[in-house]
């Protein structure tokens, strides 16, 4: 199920008369700056899931090479 080209303008003029001409520029900013701040938390969340991960490797190593000389 995806947007035509049609639907997208019937959706776009839908949206200019109900916020006016005014108003779309302050929305659209509006809207790119949510998007900025969502795509910064999901990178910072990325980023400390995969340094978290990195750190338990070498840990996992050691305990894994200490208990098998133990055996």
């Amino acid at each position: 199920m995806s947007l035509g080209f049609g639907e997208i303008l019937v959706i776009m003029f839908i949206i200019l008369l109900l916020f006016g001409a005014k108003k779309l520029p302050e929305l659209a900013r509006g809207l790119g700056q949510g998007m900025r701040e969502f795509k910064k938390a999901t990178t910072e969340i990325h980023d400390e899931l995969t340094s978290a991960a990195k750190m338990d490797e070498p840990a996992k190593k050691v305990e894994d090479d200490s208990s098998s000389s133990d055996s």
